[in-house]
């Protein structure tokens, strides 16, 4: 196989780009590098790799897991024997919600009637028991973006109307301002702040873009 672009190993692989630039930030995957251009090459071998990788996720094997698998370190079926042991785990764990989950349906009551403590009793002491349950608590992708640009956005309002302030007054009274120079001096370091803020929020908004994707049906 000819070498080729990330771009076709993301449809040779059924694997998005993000995910393959991941996997290759985790150590899982390390392409030839073009001695002309830099580019990264990727061949059958990758591509295969890819697809071996694809399947394991799928089966929710984690990602240290698969780079011991990958280096030789263990082997197929000492990795499968380890997720074995965590399918089982999480087994009891769902089996043990669903009986919960059970016993409230038969319960033909308004919420407003249920003894919630009773209930968080009796999980606390199954968790007690190495029972975990799930904590379900959906999180919106957006929100976690809210909390920097609403900083952003207001460091950077602030900046500029201590500039556009210190501007005006100049303006406004020139015989009784500071030297030109000194005003410049403070405007100069309102932008480099603004600047900095702006340039750690697309910091900020990258990592929190950064990650594998791992829905299945992205695949």
């Amino acid at each position: 196989m000819r070498s080729v672009k990330i771009n076709e190993v993301e449809a040779l692989a059924g694997i998005p780009k993000k995910n393959i630039r991941f996997y290759e930030e985790q150590g899982l995957l390390s392409p030839r590098r073009n001695a002309e251009n830099g580019y990264r090459d990727y061949g059958e071998e990758e591509v295969e790799t890819l697809r071996r990788i694809k399947l394991l996720r799928k089966l929710g094997v984690p990602i240290g897991e698969i780079r011991q698998m990958l280096s030789g370190t263990h082997t197929l079926g000492d990795g499968m024997r380890r997720h074995l042991v965590t399918l089982e785990r999480e087994k009891q764990n769902l089996e043990q919600s669903i009986g919960l989950c059970q016993e409230l349906q038969n319960r033909q009551i308004p919420v407003s009637s249920l003894d919630a403590g009773e209930i968080l009793n009796r999980m606390e002491e199954l968790e007690k028991d190495g029972t975990s349950f799930r904590n379900q608590q959906s999180q919106d992708v957006r929100a976690r973006y809210i909390a920097p640009v609403v900083v952003t956005v207001g460091m950077v309002f602030l900046m500029v109307s201590m500039c556009a302030l210190i501007l005006w007054a100049y303006r406004t009274s020139p015989e009784d301002a500071p030297p030109i120079g000194f005003l410049w001096l403070v405007v100069g370091i309102c932008t480099l702040l603004g600047a900095g803020v702006v340039l750690a929020l697309t910091q900020r908004i990258r990592e929190i873009g950064r990650g594998e994707i791992d829905d299945a049906k992205h695949y």
